[in-house]
């Protein structure tokens, strides 16, 4: 039996689901837009793969739920260093959670999956914002 973990730090917020069935390697979680961020409200489902070599290699983490975001691609591909090069067998996965809401907070417009809305980020923020709240109401609210 899996316990479901939540992750809570002030403006920030997720659950680890756990497991999906018996597939110890692929797990579910989600995550609560941030307060104070176009996401606000929204509730994003993401999957986690684990690698055989975890922790010794980083889980894949994607969305399940649209996202406009200059760091997320359509596919839910994220953009993110821990997931690559920064990646540390002692990170866990409550604070690669955390490490993607801080993402909702803090785009980082000069790392982008999607260079159009990086640049919609960089040069017309209300736009940016506006779009992102669009897509909120749409794919992440009941």
């Amino acid at each position: 039996m899996y316990s479901m973990v939540s992750v809570y730090i002030p403006g920030f917020s997720a659950e680890i689901l756990g497991p999906v069935g018996d597939d110890m390697f692929h797990w579910q979680a989600t995550i609560m837009g941030p307060a104070d961020s176009p996401y606000a409200g929204g509730v994003f489902m993401v999957t986690i793969h684990f690698p055989p070599d975890y922790p010794f290699k980083p889980p894949k983490v994607s969305f399940r739920t649209k996202v406009f975001h200059p760091n997320i691609n359509s596919n839910g591909s994220i953009c993110l260093d821990i997931l690559k090069e920064q990646w540390s067998p002692a990170l866990t996965v409550s604070k690669v959670l955390l490490s993607i809401c801080s993402l909702l907070t803090d785009p980082n417009p000069d790392d982008p999956l999607v260079p159009d809305i990086a640049h919609m980020y960089k040069t017309d923020r209300a736009k940016y914002e506006s779009t992102a709240r669009s897509w909120t109401q749409k794919y992440a609210m009941s």
